[in-house]
């Protein structure tokens, strides 16, 4: 058992967590959670002896081994299965299968494991590194941000692989749903206190918040106490018969203390500047392709899909597939090489690039990059904007040079925020964001009015947010119409997990035929369902597009006969321009209610 004794640490006169107390017993599992900021690296760095408390102590059994993945990466040998093999203890250095097994479940292919680890990108050797820490079994797992590097099939192997970790474990992620997945216990540390309890993160966090309800209750009545007694106090003080009774409560306000008011703690305000689209459609995919030099296999091939008013469409798969590339092609930055997009004029469109911070000047400050996003901003509101990003007083002042790549992106995120758009394109926004921040830019996408296309590797993300998903396999690109608990329950991820669970053909033909069966059954149901409504709303559409060109004409002309005092012709038109107005509001409740209806016919199937 691992035991943490009165730990208390700071920086620069900040406490980050004081008198720090709890245990980890065999076999438990512990999600380490708090704002970044907050000290989860550093207590892990305490735990290893990278970093000394200032007061406190650990104690470790002895010969208890800790596994620690570090952010730094360190190749040394020829190919990739040699390097994984130096994580194997040193009485098990010819079980080669074990690291094997590990870099297969990762996400590294057979030909890939006798490569030089050199020539993979910094995400892949970063798996290499998590595969020398988890073949070397070591007694105790700590792990910081596993999931940063990994896509969506890696992170489902690694939830199986740590729910059978024997050992014990603590690990840090801003992914909800993989840190419930794999752990027993909660460590948060929250205000500078550290708290352990058992169940999901959920119970934590309604722990804290019921906590700060009874404090600020306590609080609020202390002061209601003390404001009478202090009323008493100066009434009475001169009273010469109640001398006895007013030191007496002199010396019980004394006794009584006072509880602070809880400050509010730095976190990201998520709220997009949704601007106004009321036709049902948005943007037509048409059959589009792309490969980068034109070469062989196609990254996106025949690729056809309809972003609708309101819709939530999450991207996911495996890395390397072309996810980045496809919303590159959707917001306009690259061209596909055959099929067309037809977007509606009203389209406005806003793009989160992830780690795009070469759009960013070094020399200008976090302040400046907001106003030159918005020119239409005043300093005020740009500082109000920079305090919603966590970059709060002199923190807006800050060089892009100076700043963290997760400050970079979040100076990126808070331009997208600002761009007035109806659809956006977000390429994984998570990324450097904390749990509670995570939340916050959920809740943001699900109230946003306007269509929202989200790259991510979240389950808790896809499960919490998308309507529809496009979904990157090992062989195609699946559009499914449905959320994601749909997709795992009618499709799964069949052939893309199948090498790394080590499932047989028979699973992947039942994935198989559980795809052809369910797409049957949305045709037939589209065809007998949907199509009418679908008929109906583009009628609907026509005539409203018919009448408002009528409405541009009449009102044209009915300034034209104002100017050249064509009496005659005045009371007609306005005659026609005031039964134009309402007939158009009509036509658009008729084809909201078309469009609701489409939606609950879709949802039923």
């Amino acid at each position: 058992m691992v035991e943490i004794f009165d730990i208390t640490k700071g920086y620069g006169g900040r406490v980050l967590f004081s008198e720090a107390a709890f245990n980890v017993r065999p076999g438990e599992h512990i999600g380490l959670v708090g704002r970044n900021g907050h000290g989860k690296s550093t207590l892990l760095k305490i735990l290893i002896g990278e970093e000394t408390p200032d007061s406190g102590r650990v104690a470790v059994p002895n010969n208890y081994s800790l596994g620690y993945l570090r952010q730094i990466i360190n190749l040394t040998e020829r190919t990739v299965l040699e390097e994984a093999c130096k994580g194997l203890p040193k009485d098990q250095k010819a079980e080669v299968w074990k690291a094997k097994k590990i870099l297969m479940g990762l996400g590294f292919k057979d030909k890939d494991l006798s490569e030089s680890p050199h020539i993979f990108s910094g995400g892949y050797q970063m798996r290499m590194e998590l595969a020398k820490v988890l073949v070397s079994e070591p007694d105790m797992l700590l792990l910081d941000e596993p999931t940063n590097f990994l896509d969506i099939i890696s992170i489902r192997w690694l939830e199986s692989f740590l729910r059978n970790w024997r050992g014990e474990l603590i690990v840090i992620s801003h992914d909800r749903n993989f840190m419930d997945s794999v752990t027993t216990h909660i460590v948060g540390i929250h205000r500078g206190r550290v708290k352990k309890i058992k169940g999901p993160t959920q119970i934590y966090y309604d722990s804290v918040e019921k906590e700060e309800e009874v404090y600020e209750r306590r609080r609020l009545n202390e002061e209601k106490d003390r404001k009478r007694i202090e009323e008493y106090i100066s009434s009475f003080r001169a009273k010469a018969r109640r001398a006895k009774s007013v030191q007496s409560s002199i010396k019980r306000l004394d006794k009584m203390g006072k509880l602070d008011k809880l400050g509010n703690i730095a976190t990201l305000s998520f709220s997009f500047n949704a601007a106004p689209f009321r036709p049902p459609v948005m943007m037509e995919v048409r059959d589009i392709a792309f490969s980068y030099e034109g070469g062989l296999p196609r990254l996106i091939d025949g690729l056809s899909f309809i972003v609708e008013r309101g819709d939530k469409i999450c991207i996911a798969g495996p890395n390397g597939k072309g996810k980045t590339t496809l919303a590159k092609i959707l917001a306009g930055i690259i061209r596909p090489i055959e099929g067309e997009i037809r977007m509606n004029p009203q389209v406005m469109m806003a793009y989160y690039e992830q780690g795009n911070t070469a759009a960013l000047e070094d020399m200008k400050t976090v302040e400046e990059e907001i106003v030159a996003a918005h020119p239409g901003k005043n300093r005020t509101e740009a500082r109000n904007i920079c305090g919603a990003m966590m970059f709060s007083g002199d923190d807006g002042l800050k060089k892009i040079s100076v700043l963290s790549g997760g400050e970079r992106s979040r100076v990126l995120l808070a331009k997208t925020l600002l761009s007035p758009s109806n659809m956006l394109v977000l390429d994984e926004p998570t990324h450097h964001l904390d749990m509670e921040s995570c939340s916050a830019l959920f809740g943001a996408v699900e109230e946003y009015s306007g269509a929202a296309i989200v790259i991510t590797h979240d389950e808790y993300f896809l499960h919490k947010v998308a309507t529809k998903l496009i979904m990157f396999m090992e062989d195609r690109i699946l559009v499914f119409p449905g959320n994601y608990s749909e997709f795992l329950d009618q499709i799964g991820w069949g052939d893309a997990e199948q090498g790394r669970k080590e499932k047989g053909k028979a699973e992947t033909a039942k994935n198989k035929k559980e795809e052809r069966r369910f797409r049957a059954e949305k045709r037939t149901k589209e065809k007998e369902t949907l199509k009418p409504l679908e008929r109906k709303i583009e009628n609907i559409e026509k005539t409203i597009t018919r009448l408002e060109k009528e409405h541009a004409l009449t009102t044209e002309n009915l300034i034209q006969s104002s100017e050249e005092g064509n009496a005659a012709a005045i009371p007609a038109l306005s005659k026609r321009l005031n039964e134009l107005g309402p007939e158009i509001d009509l036509l658009y409740e008729e084809m909201d209610a078309a469009v609701k209806a489409y939606e609950e016919a879709k949802n039923r199937g």
